[in-house]
């Protein structure tokens, strides 16, 4: 007699522990490892405390690199959204102040497990396979490293090639490829490797974006990180994001070797190149002029191109540059989270990456990049970070003037902080010209011009950034601000409510609230509000927005009352001065509104790069204080 696998129900939801999948009324929720293994613990253990430490001791083996109370908090995050549970209100999963959280709901458990003799438990995987790894000394490390960036650019170049030789050879009909490089997985059985694996596919969705980018687009990294354990088919992403092609594959270290597959394949899965490497770390050096002359012949000979002699380059590495690369992974892994502690984070590991290598350009121009925003995010002023964002910048690009990354952070630094607009579209260009597959390049610069009212431009880049990064949040909703600058609001509404239902707490999304309250939706805006402090608190810019919002629905006691609360926080720590610009637009204070203005001007605040376009100021335009701050920032054309 059959056994049905073990599963658990609970409200409208199944969880299935053997096929790590959750439906809702039979349709398949995305979900990730991590997060579905807390559910699953606490789905087995209906009605009982699980702690954090339980959680921690389940989830991350000792010695591995992900933050565990980050980790557990982003998970359980993750799951309230999944679920559409709430913190204050919890209809499954009850969270106990300092002690670990509990499912609440009435939990039904159907079938028996079923032993699966190739695939133990999660726990178990990471104590197999990650505790001998920690035991190695660090040469061996290093050499995985060496073959690590060795495969990455050896299968680039190749992949590139192929893709070229397709265009030229057998001639697309849309005269362009578009490729996408597919999460490469993580066969480690270790969650805490995931930004090892993550780092690879980045590193290869790089190389390829800069390899031939007149004839291969290359999807960016936000939009494929989108189906990493997804289960979804090839031909249903391949279709998503409008690809012909998909470079897919694995990664796994395991003690001195090191396991690398790559394969790539059309929308029907049909295989044009297929490759697996299995070698000694410590040989890894000695056989990249080997790998390189196999994978060049395997392509030619698979698609009848011409006979030809693979000519690689050795990559050698030192100790503390492989070091480096490594942390510059890990700044990397909370870089793409976009919220104030995550750019914290990834400012830590940057500054750690360039003191190990100071040669190390990339990690140079990614820690520019976190100091230009972290002043966005977290509302600190300006005058604290940018000098930092120029310095690293500049130094980026001394050590390889070609790097997109760095020209781009040098422009934001232009931008934000200078307000010199033409040495900042200089550089924007020169990043996208470097690499015109450069998703983020094509992004910022799209800001760049609505910031000076153009409007149509900026609508444009916004679209190639789009195209080039087509499941991107935070692409989607700058496109989103740049319609509300552009006073499209409901036009904007809808842009940043289609952001909300792929994720309620992305935090630039926020942005929606002012495009509410320019339609005299307050109660929408309010409640916006009151979601997004369950998660953040009541940050300096979540003040200032309470007081516009409620000055504008006429509540202007508790408009003031937001105004106090703004204050005090002051006095605990520094905030940018246009956190009170917006505040007194609130509270309809206009005296103190150009006092604060003038502070955010000395301070060069980056929040001031709307000033020309954004509706909020419209009844301040015509004071010549005013006209005057515009001048400063060279916005007054």
């Amino acid at each position: 007699m059959a056994v049905l696998p073990k599963r658990y129900r609970f409200g409208p939801f199944e969880l299935i522990p053997r096929t790590r999948e959750l439906y809702k009324h039979g349709t398949k929720l995305k979900l990730r490892p991590q997060a579905f293994r807390v559910l699953e613990v606490l789905a087995e253990r209906c009605g009982d405390v699980v702690t954090r430490e339980e959680l921690q001791g389940l989830l991350w083996a000792s010695g591995t690199f992900v933050d565990s109370e980050h980790g557990i908090n982003n998970a359980v995050k993750e799951l309230r959204g999944v679920l559409s549970d709430s913190a204050s209100e919890p209809a499954y999963i009850e969270t106990l102040p300092r002690l670990g959280y509990r499912m609440i709901a009435t939990v039904e458990t159907i079938g028996a497990e079923i032993p699966d003799a190739e695939q133990p438990p999660l726990e178990i995987q990471q104590k197999t396979e990650s505790v001998p790894q920690a035991r190695l000394p660090w040469i061996r490390n290093l050499r995985t490293w060496q073959g690590i960036v060795a495969l990455a650019v050896l299968v680039a170049a190749a992949t590139a090639y192929v893709l070229w030789w397709q265009h030229n050879g057998r001639s697309h009909a849309s005269g362009r490829v578009v490729l996408a490089v597919l999460p490469f997985e993580n066969l480690t059985g270790d969650p805490g490797q995931d930004y090892f694996s993550d780092g690879f596919t980045e590193e290869m969705i790089s190389r390829l974006g800069a390899a031939n980018p007149e004839h291969v687009s290359v999807i960016a990294r936000g939009s494929v990180m989108h189906y990493k354990n997804s289960g979804e088919s090839l031909e249903k992403i391949g279709s998503a994001l409008k690809v012909q092609y998909m470079l897919e594959g694995s990664v796994r270290r395991e003690g001195d070797r090191v396991r690398v597959t790559a394969e790539l394949v059309d929308l029907k899965g049909q295989r044009f190149w297929f490759r697996e490497y299995e070698r000694e770390s410590s040989h890894m050096l000695s056989l990249q002029q080997e790998i390189a002359e196999e994978i060049s012949g395997e392509i030619w000979d698979a698609l009848g191109g011409p006979k030809t002699k693979a000519s690689a380059k050795l990559i050698e590495t030192t100790p503390a540059q492989a070091q480096s690369y490594d942390l510059y992974l890990k700044g990397m892994y909370f870089w793409n989270e976009r919220n104030p502690k995550a750019l914290a984070r990834a400012i830590d590991y940057f500054e750690k990456a360039v003191a190990d290598d100071p040669g190390n350009a990339r990690a140079y121009a990614a820690l520019a990049n976190c100091y230009a925003l972290i002043n966005g995010y977290a509302g600190t002023p300006g005058t604290q970070a940018m000098p930092k964002a120029r310095a690293a910048a500049l130094r980026a690009l001394e050590i390889d003037g070609s790097l997109p990354e760095a020209h781009a952070a040098l422009a934001l630094v232009a931008q934000n902080y200078d307000w010199d607009w033409t040495r900042a579209e200089s550089e924007y260009r020169r990043a996208i010209e470097l690499n015109p597959n450069y998703a983020t390049g094509h992004h910022w610069y799209a800001e760049h011009l609505a910031f000076q009212g153009r409007f149509d431009e900026a609508l444009a880049e916004s679209e190639r950034a789009r195209q080039l990064d087509p499941l991107s949040l935070i692409i989607a909703t700058d496109n989103g601000a740049i319609l509300y600058y552009a006073r499209r609001y409901d036009d904007a509404i809808q842009k940043f409510e289609a952001v909300e239902e792929l994720d309620p707490f992305f935090v630039p999304e926020g942005f929606i609230i002012y495009a509410e309250a320019r339609v005299q939706r307050y109660d929408d805006a309010l409640e916006t509000m009151r979601k997004r402090r369950q998660v953040y608190g009541a940050s300096a810019w979540d003040l200032a927005q309470q007081a516009l919002v409620l000055g504008a629905a006429g509540r202007r006691a508790e408009a003031e009352a937001a105004m106090r609360d703004l204050k005090k926080l002051s006095r605990q720590r520094a905030i940018d001065p246009a956190v009170f610009v917006m505040a007194n637009v609130g509270v309809g204070d206009r005296e103190q509104l150009f006092v604060s203005l003038d502070a955010a001007y000395r301070e060069h605040s980056s929040a001031l790069l709307g000033l020309k376009v954004d509706p909020m100021y419209d009844p301040f335009r015509s004071d010549p204080r005013f006209q005057q701050v515009l001048r400063g920032i060279h916005l007054d054309k």
